[in-house]
């Protein structure tokens, strides 16, 4: 069964998010909020910014980060970030060439990442101290790129002038109380529950672009996008070509199974076909060349019958 998500239709929800918090965080707002609830009156301006002229690390120069450089821009921030694949910068932002320097370079780091074993508390005591005396964190990302015991013992020791989290590595399962952390009662410390991408906006966006991608994996066979399954895609086969026809074959990964589809598929003209694998199960997709219906059910019961089949499609 494949799975897909929408990794595109809340970025900008996320990036206004983000560009909140930074006003905020510079202003202590959630702290003098606080206070005001509680019935204090804390008019100060100590240690209180302007963003303007303030420098932005962003870590993560993908859909969100992208987004978050331009609206940061906009608002006279000098932007800085790291990813580690080549990516083409936006405006007058700039790269820099290790993490390393882009904490020691910015007064904001917001963290865009996605969850892996490389980004797993990426974030630590080490790297909190390289950050500039004063700076702040904000991650919106996920929950385990940050060692929160180590991000609250920087702030409390004043370190760091403050931090913005959306997201954590434990989250409860349900709305309601019961959730705890070592972040709170932290100094300016903004917590939010996971809302990054919780906008009506977003929301519709996202039921649009999974139900596309359920409908495209019906149609064309196409897993662009898919969390538990190997991302496969073939360019469409033109409407007016209508001697060819897309094999669609999902098979338990293990040694020789392309081998035999392929000398089942070695009497016929394939013009496109790709493999990929996603743990025990591999995904193959081919457009062929057939001239009437026996050999589509040739094709058909062929792949189907070999002992690793899972299932076997076949696309007009």
């Amino acid at each position: 069964i494949s799975v897909f998500n929408s990794p595109f239709s809340n970025s900008r929800s996320v990036a206004e998010l983000v560009i909140a918090e930074i006003i905020l965080l510079a202003r202590q707002l959630g702290d003098r909020s606080r206070e005001m609830h509680d019935g204090v009156w804390n008019k100060v301006s100590k240690k209180c910014y302007e963003i303007r002229g303030k420098t932005l690390g962003i870590v993560g120069y993908g859909h969100i980060g992208t987004q978050l450089g331009v609206l940061a821009e906009s608002l006279g921030m000098n932007v800085l970030w790291f990813d580690i694949l080549p990516v083409m910068p936006i405006g007058m932002s700039r790269n820099t060439d290790t993490l390393d320097e882009l904490l020691g370079e910015a007064d904001f780091v917001s963290l865009h990442v996605p969850e892996t074993p490389e980004t797993k508390n990426m974030i630590g005591a080490r790297e909190l101290a390289l950050m500039k005396q004063g700076s702040y964190l904000i991650n919106a990302s996920r929950g385990t790129v940050v060692d929160i015991q180590a991000l609250s013992e920087a702030l409390n020791s004043g370190h760091l002038g403050g931090a913005a989290v959306d997201v954590y590595p434990s989250e409860p399962l349900a709305n309601g109380p019961g959730f705890d952390s070592p972040l709170r009662n932290c100094p300016n410390t903004l917590l939010t529950p996971h809302i990054g991408g919780s906008t009506e906006e977003a929301q519709r966006m996202i039921g649009v672009e999974v139900a596309t991608a359920i409908t495209k994996y019906i149609n064309t066979g196409a897993t662009v996008n898919a969390v538990n399954f190997a991302e496969c895609d073939l360019r469409a086969i033109p409407s007016t070509d209508l001697a060819t026809v897309r094999i669609v074959n999902v098979h338990q990964n293990v040694p020789g199974v392309l081998r035999q589809i392929n000398n089942i598929l070695a009497d016929y003209n394939v013009n496109k076909q790709i493999s990929d694998s996603k743990g025990d199960v591999a995904y193959f997709m081919a457009d062929v060349t057939v001239n009437d219906q026996k050999e589509i059910s040739t094709i058909y019961e062929e792949i189907s019958g070999i002992n690793e089949n899972i299932i076997t499609r076949v696309l007009f």
